[in-house]
């Protein structure tokens, strides 16, 4: 195991595109970094790799400016350089593209490319090159769709024309087809002599895409190796340092639904203009997948279980009654439990861990009473613990790792109590290490009778959490597949429409 990332000399005519070393960051008691080190050499794609916490979202911040360091240095193309601001990075060629979308919800697509001084042709031609074929300028950024900011985003790097481009978590919320547009843009951007360094969760899109591998953990480097076939493992020791957690007896034992009356019943639901007829049923200690491409309605349905969005036809129906789903509060009160795929809907991001886990408690006092604090404060640590969330941090969210924030998201509900949870896309732009938590969770709340409809973009995920998968495609169920037959080919080719009458006669309950 190589403590550095030496795979390159620091200076000279052939020296790195980018060489750090030895950086470090802390906020007040939180060491983010300690001693990370990571080199780029020209036309190379470098995996910056590392469980949530490690340091890959700090690091990248002060390498393109966002953060100061504490200590360590930076060498650009063999000289020493201070980046004092993302501005600035951009003048010296680097430029990210963030976890999170950097676009102004406000304005529309045209002001935001003036803000950025970015290039109105370069733009368009990245945006169509990516995959978005019907944007508008006067498009308002805050009514697109979370893949497609991504989308704008990255185009606006491109259009900036960067020596190294730092991509954190890029297809994380992307569907298929654009994570496929995504990474053939990006191989061709290396092959023509650009440099980039790629956060990712996804071994495949690693596989594919990258040329090396440098991995983070608790902070520092712990290692640099080359991608080749079967390096997945080295990987995982590397990233984790201890064994995964393993799913319980009692769970594994519970990979059957039950019979009898549904918990949630879905009859000829629509709503907006992509959901059209959706029908399935979902039993007390059942997963249930949902798996769709992007746009196929996925995001109406949950909206409507969740009280968030009004259902234009079809019914909801819960231990076999009919439920009216007008607000959030009645979903709740009926039992349904929505995690959403952006953390930044759910959690209070100024407040403690402790806090935004008691949220829902608030609502089960008694009506001008108080909390009891007591068993306030057992619950939330009871999920805490059982979550193992890292709670350095706590006295603000906004300063936990993705994962952690993610696994405050479902405590809240451990909390108070779960009978049916709705999961979005929860493993978006979490670690090995929390996808693996949160499936032994999720398979841990089945087997104690809890219902779970499990929305996932990685279709690699739906046979290790769930019993079943709905598939969906333009707005109507048109496959239902046990765990043990679904495999990534097969829910593909359900997800792009390719199914047979039998299918989608199997389908309808």
């Amino acid at each position: 195991m190589t403590p550095k990332d030496t795979s390159a000399a620091a200076s000279g005519p052939g020296a790195p595109v980018l060489d750090a070393q030895g950086v470090s960051k802390r906020f007040g008691a939180v060491v983010a970094l300690r001693d990370a080190s990571l080199i780029l050499n020209r036309g190379e794609v470098v995996a910056l790799m590392g469980a949530n916490g490690a340091g890959k979202s700090t690091f990248v911040k002060i390498l393109t400016g966002a953060l100061a360091p504490d200590s360590g240095h930076v060498r650009i193309r063999g000289a020493e350089a201070r980046v004092a601001s993302p501005a600035e990075a951009r003048r010296s060629g680097l430029v990210p593209v963030y976890q999170e979308p950097s676009l102004i919800p406000d304005l529309d697509v045209a002001a935001n490319l003036r803000l950025g001084k970015t290039p109105v042709a370069a733009f368009r031609h990245w945006v169509a090159a990516l995959g978005i074929a019907d944007l508008r300028l006067d498009d308002l950024i805050g009514r697109l769709p979370l893949a497609t900011l991504r989308i704008l985003d990255l185009a606006r790097a491109l259009a900036a024309e960067p020596d190294v481009l730092l991509l954190d978590e890029m297809t994380a919320a992307l569907p298929t087809d654009l994570v496929d547009r995504v990474l053939s843009v990006v191989r061709a951007q290396a092959d023509a002599g650009r440099s980039v360094i790629y956060i990712s969760h996804r071994f495949a899109e690693i596989a594919r895409l990258c040329d090396r591998a440098t991995v983070l953990r608790d902070g520092a480097t712990v290692g640099s190796l080359a991608i080749t076939p079967g390096v997945e493992e080295r990987v995982v020791e590397m990233m984790l340092g201890a064994n995964p957690p393993r799913q319980s007896a009692a769970a594994q034992a519970a990979r059957a639904p039950r019979a009898g009356t549904p918990r949630l019943a879905v009859r000829g639901l629509a709503a907006g203009n992509r959901l059209n007829d959706v029908s399935f049923d979902l039993h007390a200690g059942e997963v249930l997948g949902v798996v769709a491409l992007e746009g196929q309605g996925q995001d109406e349905l949950f909206d409507v279980l969740a009280g968030n969005r009004r259902a234009l036809a079809g019914s909801v129906a819960i231990d076999g009654q009919t439920a009216r789903l007008r607000h959030p509060a009645d979903a709740i009160a009926a039992g349904l439990t929505l995690v959403p795929g952006d953390r930044s809907r759910a959690l209070l991001m100024s407040r403690s861990v402790r806090e935004n886990i008691a949220l829902p408690l608030v609502a089960r006092m008694a009506k001008w009473g108080v909390i009891p604090a007591r068993n306030e404060a057992a619950r939330v640590s009871a999920a805490i613990d059982r979550l193992q969330i890292d709670t350095r941090a706590q006295g603000e969210v906004r300063r936990l790792s993705g994962g952690n924030q993610q696994k405050v998201t479902i405590a809240r509900w451990i909390a108070k109590g779960v009978e049916t949870l709705l999961l979005f896309d929860p493993p978006r732009g979490i670690d090995i290490r929390t996808k693996r938590q949160i499936y032994a969770l999720v398979r841990d709340l089945a087997a104690q009778g809890a219902a779970v409809l499990f929305y996932t973009s990685e279709l690699g995920e739906v046979q290790q959490a769930c019993d079943r998968a709905v598939v969906i495609f333009n707005g109507r169920v048109v496959d239902v597949i046990e765990a043990q037959e679904a495999s990534e080919p097969s829910l593909m080719r359900a997800a792009y429409g390719l199914t047979s009458g039998d299918a989608a006669r199997k389908a309808a309950p």
